[in-house]
């Protein structure tokens, strides 16, 4: 809590507007906190997301690990707690949710050669490893009770295994599956759809969460033997890194920290030193590492602190530590 007053007098509204609300937990309302979130909304890197969204889905997607995706950007523009009352974002969702599928999915404009089991030809489609982050999108932002959106969450969560959830694709992208055996989870699926579900309290999510917790545990517990679909956690996979767009520390941190069951796991705990061991000297956190289509931003920057992963990491904290 000592770095928190700090932050609360940062340059980008962002992180003013989220420190207020989630680490003091001061309501909308307060005069503060709202001049922040005015100023977050007004200012050019917001604006230019905005601007850039009004052409979703943007390009074809050609790989999911892509920072350029407009689908990472609408979870970034969620994460910061843009809803669907803010101008420029009606039109943005509305264009989503036009290619939500009878499961109540989003789709997106794919191509998947013949090769890999695909058309070889534009498909919209979803896989597993896109769709939940879309949802979790479209919940964040005002969407999280809407019945379309609910049916998403539950065919989520039908998908389950005992071993959490797999590779998984819509029919419309014919046999395509990633690089691992078929029985195994996915770590990354796992990931988001557990991202998805922390949105809620019901039981049924909650249950099927655990499986998903204890596959990401278990990973982290035999990282130098479990690779499944050749996703690591190894050296890479520690660096700080943001925004969430793929499988790495603090991600897998935030998403667990939402997570009674995970937290008081020893394994979270190992996990939580190593990030908490990199703090500067002031307590302030430097990326590691960097997503290029976001060099404009704090966390962009390898070359000094920055004030959007601190008070990423502080709320972390926050949840662990109860007062």
């Amino acid at each position: 809590m000592e770095i928190w007053p700090a932050l609360i007098n940062a340059p980008e509204p962002w992180v003013r507007y989220r420190v207020l609300t989630e680490l003091y937990d001061y309501d909308e309302t307060h005069e503060a906190v709202a001049a922040a979130r005015s100023a977050m909304i007004a200012h050019p890197l917001v604006q230019a997301l905005i601007l850039e969204l009004q052409s979703w889905p943007g390009v074809v997607l050609s790989s999911h690990k892509s920072a350029s995706q407009h689908y990472h950007k609408l979870a970034f523009l969620a994460d910061l707690g843009l809803t669907r009352d803010d101008p420029g974002i009606p039109a943005i969702l509305d264009r989503v949710l036009s290619h939500l599928t009878e499961e109540g999915l989003v789709t997106l404009p794919m191509v998947i050669s013949t090769h890999y089991g695909g058309s070889g030809q534009e498909t919209w489609g979803w896989a597993l490893c896109d769709a939940p982050t879309s949802l979790y999108a479209l919940a964040k932002m005002g969407y999280k009770e809407d019945p379309r959106i609910l049916k998403g969450r539950d065919y989520l969560v039908s998908l389950a295994r005992d071993n959490g959830w797999p590779c998984t694709v819509s029919k419309e992208l014919g046999t395509f599956r990633g690089p691992g055996r078929k029985e195994d989870p996915c770590p990354y699926v796992n990931l988001i759809i557990l991202k998805c579900l922390a949105l809620y309290d019901d039981t049924s999510c909650r249950e099927a969460a655990r499986t998903g917790i204890e596959t990401l545990l278990d990973l982290w517990e035999n990282s130098r033997t479990k690779h499944p679909y050749i996703f690591y956690m190894g050296s890479d996979f520690r660096k700080l890194k943001l925004p969430f767009i793929w499988y790495d520390i603090l991600h897998v941190l935030e998403v667990l920290s939402q997570f009674e069951v995970a937290v008081r796991d020893e394994r979270f705990a190992e996990m939580l030193s190593i990030v908490l061991d990199r703090a500067g000297g002031e307590g302030f956190y430097t990326p590691e590492s960097v997503w290029q289509p976001w060099k404009g931003w704090d966390f962009g920057q390898k070359i000094k602190p920055s004030l959007w992963m601190t008070f990423v990491i502080q709320r972390i904290l926050k949840r662990v530590v109860k007062d």
